[in-house]
Parts: structure tokens; C-alpha cells; sequence
């Protein structure tokens, strides 16, 4: 059985995608330990105490310096005994402690094709902006290992998803999300936890 950590920073809808696939069956061999966020208001963290799961919040503004937040956050994860970390909107950079730690056992979404709109400074909705703004018809999401640099690690699975006339960068989101990033995300846990990557 994989034990799971999964991070995230606001709403938990890709933690809710995992949830129910765990539920349902579509994510098998895996059980979700614990939710970290770095967000006290995250409605994530509401999500998981209402399956029974630990929450936990670590937040980088109860540290002096990012180095105690990294440590802090670092000997957390420890406590949990995972086999697989899962950061599902978590906007907080991986300490470098971390990827070393757990390399080959941290996976990332991101809301676009990477290598399209990756990288610093592209994340939640300034994804789908620079989308618009570059004019692709295409676009969608991918998951990966996380690595010590930023959405550079290996690509386990994408998904496409076509840009519609009259998009708005919100509406381009929400397709992203059901059409992709839903999709995916619960298809990688399930791969890993199966031996199957």
C-alpha cells in the first residue's frame, strides 16, 4: 500500500479528483496519510478532515526565515513515512533538502503542455493567461517528477485540451481542471502506486 502525502495551497479540487478516486476504485494500492497546506484558510484542508484525513498546516509565516520554514516543513513530511508526495496547487517552492530526500517520490500538475508556459512566475491562472494571450488553440496539463528545478523533472502524463473562441483565462481554468487535470493527476497516483511506471 503507498502511503500518500498530498500538498496543496487553496481549494483542494485536484485533492478532491484524488479522493474520489480512491473511493471509487480508480486509484488502487494507494491510501492518503496525511494534507499538508501552507494556507491556514486552505478549504483543502476542510476537504480532508471530512474524509478522515490528517490536516496539517505549516505555514512559511510562522517562521522567521525560509530556511526554519523549509526545516520545519521538511521534518513534517518525515513524520508521515511516505512513498509518494503529491503537489496538487501547492505554491511553495520544494526545498532542495526535499527533492534530494525524496527523489523519484514527489510528483507535481501543472495546468499546462510542458514545456509550453512552465517554468517561474507560471502558475494558477497566469498559466492560462499567457495561454490566451499567446494564442494557442491548444493547451492543457501534465504531471511530472519534481526535480530541483522548477516544472523540469521528467513527464509522467499529459493531457490536451483545446482553447475555445471567447475563452477567459477562468473559463480556460475550470476546462483545464475537469477535462485534464482531474483526469490525470488520479491516473499517475494509480500508475505508481501499481508498479506501472
Amino acid at each position: 500500500m503507498l502511503n500518500v502525502g498530498v500538498m496543496v495551497s487553496g481549494g483542494g479540487t485536484n485533492l478532491q479528483a484524488i479522493l474520489d478516486a480512491v473511493d471509487n476504485g480508480a486509484i488502487t494500492n494507494a491510501q492518503i496519510r496525511v494534507v499538508i497546506s501552507n494556507n491556514p484558510g486552505a478549504y483543502a484542508l476542510e476537504r480532508a478532515k471530512n474524509h478522515g484525513i490528517e490536516a496539517v498546516c505549516i505555514s512559511p509565516k510562522s517562521y522567521e526565515t525560509r530556511d526554519g520554514f523549509n526545516e520545519a516543513f521538511l521534518a513534517k513530511v518525515d513524520e508521515y513515512d511516505l512513498d509518494l508526495i503529491v503537489l496538487a496547487g501547492f505554491l511553495v517552492a520544494i526545498p532542495e533538502a526535499m527533492t534530494r530526500k525524496y527523489e523519484g517520490k514527489i510528483i507535481n500538475i501543472h495546468p499546462s503542455l510542458i514545456p509550453s508556459f512552465c517554468g517561474k512566475g507560471y502558475y494558477g491562472l497566469k498559466v492560462h493567461e499567457a495561454a490566451l494571450k499567446r494564442g494557442v488553440k491548444v493547451t492543457g496539463a501534465t504531471v511530472h517528477f519534481v526535480d530541483s528545478g522548477m516544472d523540469t523533472g521528467p513527464i509522467i502524463l499529459q493531457k490536451a485540451v483545446e482553447v475555445q473562441a471567447g475563452d477567459t483565462p477562468e473559463m480556460l481554468q475550470r476546462r483545464v481542471m475537469e477535462e485534464a487535470e482531474w483526469v490525470i493527476l488520479p491516473k499517475a497516483i494509480h500508475m505508481i502506486a501499481n508498479h506501472l511506471i
